[in-house]
């Protein structure tokens, strides 16, 4: 309140606040019309209209998907599918060299500084990912430079020159980037590959996913020509937007990338790996008990990650999994907050908050369009190791109990809100537009995918949990293995009632 006069106050705005007073005033309540000001009208928006995904596919075969959002800033990109899958033909690392490499100068623009500047001009960023399955070249701009954007992204994709200069400060920066992960391990993104490399040995999303030291020489302009030839054609390629017209999006689609001669000539899919993912199960150990730099070990704590055969994203057991993946949760032991991050899942009621010693536990879903992989990461002490593999053990098998009631809704609940929070974000919704088209030819609104979830009942639960306990685990293990239990043994415990690992019995200790 910033004025009075008499029984008359002004708020903020300067609008007259009446109040009952000695001078007969009257009482006019704020929740009720203001005297005198017009009644306002609301722009309405069909609810069906505004979420609506539309897709266009061209005469080549590329996809155009786009989902209006109203504002100023719009996220377009070309996702590619093609990623380190697709590297069973060719030394690995081909896919992350690309990551290297894009942006840089295409037949357009002479080097990135040219790309960057011309991006600045509309307010714009650019970002190129790699996963195993999927490549996104993406730029979040002004709307208004939507052309501009769509022409340099076809420039990008199609027409990077590769000169020999990019190559060569490529191979310095993986180099950099191995060296680094070597003197600096990150727990999580290690065991995150090898728990790939354990479950799909050798084949397909078991293939490594950073470039290995002894492709970095190998890997040049011809070689990378042959494989751009084979995966980035237009069948394999979604325009995706968010923030435009459809039609505007379809136009500079047709524009671009209709009848564009890529710099590596015809493409020729018929080249392309059509592996499906072979679960094999197994383990990779990387025994650091003798690494130390000083009188502190590095790393000074032991991680395992265990993992069982979950299901592709195409199937229907997918939303179950995500389910029970929430329902799992888990986090690090020094997580602060309250049910909204996960305080009353399993792994922080049964694991985290029963046995102080044990640093982390935390549950993942990893699902392709082939197959998947769910798994527990701990760590804790190296003294400790075997009874924290046992615990973990002991929680897949009570994974196929039946679920308490309070238990599922609250997951139910906290996956939907999760869902619903994520795509708030622009560069989110274009990412899931993008990655579904390029998956199954449509989109999946978030309101269905809650209707799924909502359907998820103990029963689903149980059945996905006891199908994937019938799947020989995938076991990644880090730091000092000295009391790491034997894989037979871990398999053993797997396949028994309650989860305990054979007894051992030692003469000496």
């Amino acid at each position: 309140i910033t004025g009075r006069k008499g029984g008359q106050r002004r708020n903020w705005f300067g609008i007259a606040v009446y109040r009952k007073c000695s001078s007969g005033y009257p009482n006019i309540s704020l929740s009720a019309p203001l005297p005198g000001i017009p009644k306002p009208v609301f722009a309405a928006v069909d609810s069906h209209e505004q979420c609506e995904t539309k897709i266009t596919t061209l005469e080549n075969g590329l996809k155009v998907a786009s989902q209006n959002k109203f504002g100023q800033f719009c996220t377009v990109g070309i996702l590619v599918n093609s990623g380190s899958r697709h590297e069973t033909k060719y030394p690995s690392g081909i896919a992350h060299f690309l990551e290297k490499l894009a942006f840089s100068s295409t037949a357009q623009y002479g080097s990135k500084d040219e790309i960057l500047l011309t991006l600045e001009k509309h307010g714009g960023i650019c970002d190129c990912q790699t996963s195993r399955d999927t490549t996104m070249y993406a730029v979040s701009a002004e709307v208004k430079g939507l052309d501009t954007v769509v022409s340099l992204l076809s420039d990008a994709v199609l027409q990077p020159r590769l000169l020999d200069e990019e190559i060569e400060m490529t191979r310095m920066a993986v180099r950099f980037e191995l060296e680094d992960l070597s003197m600096r391990p990150d727990p999580e993104l290690l065991l995150t590959e090898m728990i790939h490399a354990a479950a799909y040995r050798g084949n397909t999303v078991g293939l490594p996913r950073f470039c290995p030291v002894e492709s970095v020489e190998k890997i040049d302009k011809k070689l990378l020509h042959m494989y751009l030839q084979s995966y980035y054609c237009p069948e394999r390629m979604v325009l995706a937007g968010v923030g435009i017209e459809h039609e505007q999006l379809v136009a500079c689609a047709r524009k671009y990338l209709l009848n564009v001669k890529p710099v590596w000539g015809a493409s020729t899919p018929t080249n392309v790996d059509l592996s499906v993912a072979q679960y094999t199960g197994g383990i990779v150990r990387m025994d650091m008990s003798d690494v130390s730099l000083g009188p502190t070990p590095i790393p000074e704590l032991t991680h395992i990650m265990i993992g069982l055969e979950s299901c592709s994203f195409l199937e229907d057991d997918f939303i179950p999994f995500a389910v029970l993946n929430m329902m799992m949760g888990g986090g690090g032991s020094f997580s602060a907050g309250g049910p909204g991050k996960g305080m009353f899942t399993r792994l922080y009621l049964n694991v985290l908050n029963r046995h102080h010693w044990m640093y982390n536990a935390t549950s993942y879903h990893h699902s392709y369009e082939d197959t998947g992989l769910l798994c527990i990461h701990a760590s804790a002490d190296p003294r400790q190791v075997r009874e924290m593999v046992e615990i973990l053990t002991r929680e897949f098998i009570q994974m196929a109990g039946t679920a308490g009631e309070m238990e599922l809704e609250r997951a139910k609940t906290q996956l939907k809100s999760m869902l619903m929070m994520n795509l708030e974000s622009r560069p989110v919704i274009f990412e899931d537009v993008g990655r579904q088209v390029l998956a199954t030819g449509k989109r999946k609104l978030p309101h269905e995918l809650c209707d799924l979830i909502s359907n998820v009942t103990a029963s689903d639960i149980k059945r996905v949990t006891t199908k994937m306990l019938c799947s020989k685990p995938a076991v990644a293990a880090l730091g000092d293995l000295t009391e790491m239990p034997s894989y037979e043994h871990i398999q053993a415990a797997l396949s028994s009632k309650d989860g305990h690992l054979p007894r051992m019995y030692r003469l000496f200790r």
